[in-house]
């Protein structure tokens, strides 16, 4: 992308009179804060009021009831599928550590007690493990791909249990109510940002990816030329003073363009779960 001045972006600001835009994030809630504050910055440059409210449900992606999301690529890659041309991408976040090597990926970061006996993924046989939901990437399908290739099934552990979210996975594998979880890398890096002890009771024992990271996707109802400037300004965000200490509470470097083909990781590894899993699908397991 040639680089744009957020103040020259300013100066071509979208009227003020369009209507406000509203940003859902369907990601972790620790990120609840930094895309608000996202959110209100693209607002200011474009010269229109912007909001961030928390994502309810992907009805609301599908009806275009919100404008743009912080999505996680499956649910992407999924709803793709399903309404072809609901969601356009737009861009996504490059993370500030050096395992990410610049470039818009992420990781599922398997999680133990630091005073736990468990040594590697093998070691997790017959363990109790908590997945985060079924339309997360690095919590759920990922750990079900890999034991795939594993040759295993999910009866590979001795109890499964869904948390509701990476933050309470972390709680559960804290308060030893489960052995082990899978925990996107970002969410884990910002808990131990913001809680250095963290690093002391967890340990990872394995890595499962890189995967190409969650994204910010525009829905239908969004003007083409809106989404171009919305996009503009979103990955002019870390070259600006004012974001960057935003976005490094996040662990963002900054934001890159990204289009609907990087994401064919993701739809590779869902056709091989998908596939695996087929024979209970009728059993409503998905």
């Amino acid at each position: 992308m040639t680089a744009i001045n957020l103040a020259t972006l300013c100066n071509t600001a979208v009227n003020s009179d369009v209507k406000p835009l509203v940003f859902a994030n369907f990601l972790a809630p620790n990120m609840t804060l930094v895309y608000a504050a996202v959110a209100e910055r693209v607002g200011q440059v474009l010269g229109m009021p912007a909001e961030l409210i928390e994502g309810r449900d992907f009805d609301q992606l599908r009806e275009g009831s919100v404008d743009l999301a912080f999505l996680c690529g499956l649910p992407y890659v999924r709803l793709c599928r399903e309404r072809p041309g609901t969601l356009q991408p737009l861009a996504a976040p490059v993370l500030d550590e050096a395992r990410y090597h610049d470039r818009p990926v992420y990781f599922s970061d398997i999680i133990v007690r630091r005073e736990s006996t468990i040594r590697s993924f093998e070691d997790l046989r017959g363990r109790s493990w908590a997945y985060n939901g079924e339309d997360s990437l690095s919590g759920c399908l990922l750990v079900r791909y890999y034991l795939f290739q594993l040759g295993e099934t999910e009866a590979f552990f001795g109890g499964l249990t869904f948390s509701g979210g990476h933050q309470e996975s972390i709680r559960k594998v804290l308060n030893g109510e489960v052995d082990a979880s899978a925990i996107d890398s970002q969410v884990l890096g910002v808990e131990r940002l913001r809680n250095p002890d963290l690093a002391e009771k967890l340990r990872v024992i394995a890595v499962l990816g890189p995967s190409t990271i969650p994204l910010v996707v525009a829905t239908a109802r969004v003007p083409e030329t809106v989404q171009a400037r919305v996009r503009d300004v979103l990955c002019e965000l870390g070259r600006d003073p004012v974001s960057r200490k935003v976005l490094a509470s996040g662990l963002i470097r900054r934001f890159t363009p990204i289009d609907d083909r990087a994401y064919d990781d993701i739809r590779q590894k869902m056709a091989v779960v998908d596939q695996r899993r087929a024979p209970s699908s009728s059993a409503g397991t998905r």
